[in-house]
């Protein structure tokens, strides 16, 4: 689509018709204090296309990329190696002119993706039916909240404290709107999970209990007895995953008894994508649970000529046109990202995934058994995947900034996750995944060594 610049004639012939003398006229309403009093300081007007280029060049050489450091990030984003094929996939014009797949006579190819998509998302979770995808792992955990709701006729949700904190603030956010009673916690600095007090906080007016797996410290617990406690209660167990790779390795959270999944797909085909566009999954165990699902469901079908085709089998006009009917009102399904997902999880098979959750835990544990040789350093997990926790006995903040200046990117500092949580300033969450070498590892080790001496 071109860009056509209006001329001075055209603005005056649109003002007149509404009636405003002015483009200044149509901001009336916003505070005097607010409006800008001119160019924006510091930003010149205009420059040629080479000279932009230029200057944008000169500000990315600013930035530290993951591929260009020792990197150790994740915290719900994982950097894991996504094959050229993938990109070159998602880019066939067959995907990309049938984006939107309202009119399933002329989307039967992005139809058929969404459908193997589906199945591979209710395979991974260990669950029945799998929609869509939705928007991204923190509003898939609300719908799923929303859901709850909706099939227990309850309003009271129990959040882990090992829940993701960007994933509970939107849990919260979302509530002020629907008059939830939000039961949150904090994190405790311990080896496992603090399961019991989970259970402690349950009563008959919970209609959810959310949990991570494996958590926002990198722990992993059975969920059966959590699951077992919410269902004693009538309440729902929503278990959430933000690294589908460990479901390669570990038990599925249907098979523990979870009634709904979500979780973000990010690290399986998409990448890090400077924090988005992301894609969140979203699967129930029990079918009886589907018309509560949100978002959209493929199904597969025959024509009048008894041809296999692919359908909208859920996707009811409320979605569209009537908010209020929905029961989702989120605007997209990351059809693009979900399309990257199942590409990578088709060239992986069920055999691929499982050694790559191999060979992810494999450096992980060098990774935790190297660190914890460290003087000052403490390893906190007794289990985890492909991430951990270890305290550093000072602020993980300061030691993560001064590692940056080094070319290397530690992991994500709790004081960050959880700023106004004061005991966990000394824990530093630590993800190791395919594209990290033993050379990283040794790396780190070296720095937090110079760094905590």
């Amino acid at each position: 689509m071109r860009y056509l610049p209006l001329t001075d004639a055209d603005r005056g012939d649109m003002l007149a018709a509404i009636g405003a003398s002015s483009i200044d006229d149509l901001f009336v309403d916003v505070p005097e204090e607010a409006r800008l009093d001119g160019p924006i300081h510091g930003l010149p007007m205009h420059a040629s296309e080479m000279a932009v280029e230029k200057h944008m060049r000169r500000l990315s050489k600013k930035n530290l990329a993951a591929a260009d450091a020792a990197f150790f990030c994740g915290a719900g984003a994982y950097r894991h190696h996504v094959p050229a094929s993938v990109d070159h996939i998602i880019q066939r014009g067959e995907f990309l002119t049938a984006y939107t797949p309202y009119q399933p006579e002329i989307a039967q190819g992005t139809l058929q993706m969404l459908f193997e998509f589906q199945s591979q998302v209710a395979r991974l979770y260990g669950c029945a039916v799998a929609n869509a995808s939705m928007y991204d792992g923190s509003t898939a955990c609300w719908e799923a909240v929303a859901m709850a709701g909706r099939v227990t006729k309850k309003k009271r949700v129990v959040l882990s404290g090992a829940l993701h904190p960007h994933y509970a603030e939107v849990v919260k956010t979302m509530a002020r709107f629907t008059e939830d009673e939000i039961a949150g916690a904090q994190p405790s600095l311990t080896p496992a999970p603090d399961v019991d007090g989970l259970i402690a906080r349950i009563d008959e007016s919970t209609s959810s209990v959310v949990v991570q797996y494996p958590d926002i410290l990198g722990r992993l617990t059975d969920l059966r007895k959590v699951a077992d406690a919410a269902h004693a209660k009538g309440a729902l167990l929503i278990v959430v995953n933000t690294e589908p790779v460990a479901l390669g390795a570990v038990k599925s959270p249907g098979e523990q008894g979870a009634d709904i999944v979500v979780g973000e797909g990010q690290a399986i085909g998409v990448g890090l994508q400077f924090g988005g566009p992301y894609l969140g999954l979203f699967a129930v165990r029990d079918p009886k649970h589907v018309r509560q699902m949100p978002g959209r469901l493929c199904g597969e079908t025959q024509d009048a000529e008894g041809k296999r085709g692919f359908v909208l089998t859920l996707s009811t006009r409320e979605q569209h046109i009537r908010r209020e009917k929905a029961t989702s009102n989120i605007c997209t399904n990351s059809g693009l990202c979900a399309l990257a997902f199942s590409v990578h999880m088709t060239l992986l098979g069920e055999k691929g995934l499982r050694a790559l959750a191999a060979e992810n835990h494999r450096l992980a544990c060098l990774a935790a058994n190297r660190l914890a040789s460290v003087p000052g350093v403490t390893v906190l997990n007794e289990s985890f995947f492909n991430e951990f926790t270890l305290r550093l006995g000072t602020d993980a903040r300061e030691v993560v900034r001064k590692l940056t200046d080094d070319h290397i990117l530690a992991g994500v500092s709790l004081g960050r996750l959880f700023p106004d949580d004061a005991d966990l300033a000394d824990g530093l969450l630590v993800a190791v995944t395919e594209t990290t070498t033993e050379e990283d590892i040794e790396t780190l080790a070296a720095a937090l060594k110079g760094v905590l001496a």
